[in-house]
């Protein structure tokens, strides 16, 4: 699989884009604020319906315009397949396959595999417990539509058995048969999320393990353990052994919402004790296994967005990196960096070909080979 050519309208700072790429690597570079990330924020909507950055779609339509459109031709399977997603101001996002709507955005998700690795994966470190769940719940959705349909209806379920809570504590009236319905709906749903990220980590813990040593020459000892509740119990009975809880602070305490992944370094925890080329060398690694584990499952290689990955990377894991993403076990790849020399030095470097856009407010031109 792999993207031919990029088309935008009307997108962010784009008011007209048209980019033909090469299958194996591409590069867009020029200063911060040119509009290079933007780019690659165009290919993860093609992939995965929406930005990586913003979740409102609206803010992606070009200050001025009326409506944005990304079109992107893949080939698939030695077929060309056409993705196209539009947006006009107060409608609702059109997203279709070779001119047909998908009634489900959700329908689309993992048939063009993609994995993004951006400084704004910091998050995933520093931040709360959610955006771990949710580089959990992406890398799984991408090769099991089911499991992204669970974590859609257990949310919902969730929000429910939440506004429950609150209504009982506002108004005094309990109805424990209603609560009870929630729970069977929560325990079903949670059971089958749980076991299938257990899954999910049985495999990606070794593969993981093995970029970071990679990555940094077996200089460090890392660990990434999967934690949740219903490690311990079963969701029912953590629900009911919750209840007078859950009653007293109007929320549910219980359940895989609560679940997390926890990051260490040699021992200690790799927020506090990592450095920021640890922590960044150890969000690259947790990136490329969840390539590796998307290619495993769907027998082909995903796409890969690095969105400036040279920052805060010392040299040597740098030219590691390059050299690993441009061996066959890795397909189509787009980088970002505010020096296409650089771009070229390290390529030259490993002997590998790479096409080079030049980005300038807004505008892209291919610089010649």
């Amino acid at each position: 699989m792999w993207l031919q050519r990029l088309s935008l309208i009307g997108f962010k700072n784009y008011e007209e884009a048209s980019l033909a790429f090469s299958p194996t690597i591409n590069a867009f570079t020029g200063n911060n604020g040119a509009g290079k990330t933007n780019l690659l924020d165009g290919i993860h909507y093609l992939s995965l319906c929406k930005s990586y950055f913003n979740p409102i779609d609206t803010q992606q339509i070009k200050q001025g315009a009326d409506f944005f459109m990304i079109q992107g031709d893949f080939e698939l399977a030695g077929k060309k397949e056409v993705i196209a997603c539009s947006l006009k101001r107060n409608q609702k996002k059109q997203f279709k396959r070779n001119k047909k709507e998908y009634p489900r955005l959700a329908d689309h998700v993992g048939i063009f595999p993609l994995v993004m690795i951006s400084p704004y994966d910091v998050s995933i470190v520093m931040e709360g417990s959610e955006e771990r769940r949710k580089f959990l719940d992406n890398a799984i959705s991408q090769t099991d539509r089911q499991y992204l349909d669970e974590v859609i209806l257990y949310n919902k379920c969730l929000a429910n058995r939440n506004a429950l809570l609150k209504q009982i504590a506002h108004t005094g009236a309990y109805d424990p048969t209603l609560l009870e319905i929630y729970d069977e709906q929560l325990a079903s749903l949670g059971t089958n999320i749980f076991t299938k990220r257990q899954k999910f980590m049985e495999m990606f813990e070794e593969v993981f393990n093995q970029h970071y040593s990679f990555l940094s020459d077996d200089a460090e000892r890392v660990s990434l353990v999967y934690e949740s509740q219903l490690n311990h119990d079963s969701l029912a009975n953590l629900l009911k052994k919750h209840v007078e809880k859950d009653r007293v602070l109007e929320r549910t305490n219980a359940g895989v919402h609560k679940d997390d992944l926890v990051f260490s370094i040699h021992g200690m925890p790799l927020k506090k004790f990592g450095s920021q080329g640890q922590q960044k060398s150890f969000l690259i690694a947790l990136k490329l296994a969840q390539y590796t584990y998307l290619k495993q499952q769907k027998g082909f290689e995903p796409i890969l967005l690095l969105d400036d990955i040279f920052d805060k990377l010392d040299d040597l894991r740098t030219k590691k990196l390059m050299k690993k993403v441009s061996d066959h076990d890795f397909g189509q790849i787009f980088i970002t960096d505010t020096s296409s020399e650089r771009i070229q030095a390290i390529f030259d470097e490993i002997g590998e070909q790479v096409r080079i856009f030049n980005v300038e407010n807004g505008q892209v031109s291919q610089k010649d080979a």
